[in-house]
């Protein structure tokens, strides 16, 4: 996909999250819209030959939490996640993607958490093997998880260790290298 495509991608996927968003906080109008915002930079974590790829990856996260996910006791948690969108741009002309999914945290105390997303995710990685290095992702549209771990440092900022992971689950043919990232971000809570 050329990177105009990229572009494009992005924008479909934030017009329909603004409007999934939208919709779903319009009787929260006095609560801010957004829950957290993150930045970060990730690297390819999976350095086979087939699934070489260069560089960092500028990560950015917006999430939502229009079911009150953060205030919500005990197992009840699992049926409330926060809704994130996300995106990983390329700094060395790799595989752009964005995403968006569920997210579920765990609070360990007041200070340390750990979370996990699952939901999907578009890309403009090539396909299929080219006689050149990876990864090759079999699919521009593949599911997307990942897991973090985080210190909070204040009531609004955090620091987030995070692993990613895109694949098709061999839904769209045999190549399937996938997309394995990991990396730091900074959070701000609103």
């Amino acid at each position: 996909m050329a990177p105009n495509a990229v572009v494009r991608l992005a924008m479909v996927l934030a017009v329909s999250t603004s409007a999934l968003v939208s919709s779903i906080t319009s009787s929260l109008a006095e609560e801010p819209i957004f829950d957290e915002a993150r930045f970060g930079s990730l690297v390819a974590i999976d350095k086979t030959y087939t699934n070489d790829e260069k560089g960092a990856f500028i990560n950015g996260m917006l999430f939502f939490d229009p079911w009150d996910h953060d205030n919500t006791p005990g197992w009840r948690k699992l049926i409330r996640p926060r809704i994130h969108v996300g995106a990983d741009i390329s700094t060395a002309g790799e595989a752009n993607q964005v995403y968006a999914g569920f997210s579920w945290t765990a609070n360990l105390g007041e200070r340390f958490f750990l979370e996990a997303g699952f939901g999907g995710s578009l890309n403009d990685g090539k396909l299929d093997p080219d006689g050149g290095r990876g990864p090759f992702v079999g699919c521009h549209t593949l599911f997307h998880e990942y897991v973090a771990a985080g210190v909070n440092l204040d009531k609004n900022w955090r620091v987030i260790a995070m692993a990613e992971h895109s694949s098709h689950a061999n839904l769209c043919g045999d190549t399937n290298n996938g997309l394995s990232r990991g990396g730091v971000m900074l959070g701000y809570k609103f």
